[in-house]
């Protein structure tokens, strides 16, 4: 049996994003589907155009890049192409953010509520970052 796994990714540090992308991709090479739902700080990295440098929380952040691991919007578009995982954007935050839906990378799906996202979650396995 397939576990479903839903990810809130609300923080926007290299750590808790590089964490929320592992979980990600293993959960999906795994056989698990996975759906990760965006939300506050971690938003603005999944902006066209944005960095994809996120500040880190301490020296493990700054060892993630400098020791060549794959940096985490790598692997969430490696969950997305392996074909088991959804990458939703809060609507409530892009509201905030003054995002429109042609301002978000390509692989991320439709804006979504939370409301809508727990609600979907029911059952699964529930893990933020």
């Amino acid at each position: 049996m397939t576990d479903r796994k839903y990810i809130i990714c609300s923080a926007g540090t290299h750590e808790k994003l590089q964490m929320a992308a592992m979980v990600a991709s293993v959960g999906v090479a795994s056989g698990d589907s996975v759906t990760v739902f965006f939300s506050m700080n971690a938003l603005e990295h999944f902006v066209k155009g944005h960095s994809n440098k996120a500040p880190a929380e301490g020296d493990f952040g700054n060892l993630l890049t400098t020791k060549g691991v794959p940096p985490f919007k790598q692997l969430f578009q490696q969950a997305v192409e392996l074909g088991n995982a959804k990458l939703l954007p809060c609507s409530m935050a892009m509201d905030l953010l003054e995002i429109s839906e042609s301002e978000l990378d390509d692989e991320l799906g439709p804006p979504t509520g939370l409301t809508k996202f727990l609600s979907d979650a029911e059952g699964g396995t529930i893990i933020t970052f």
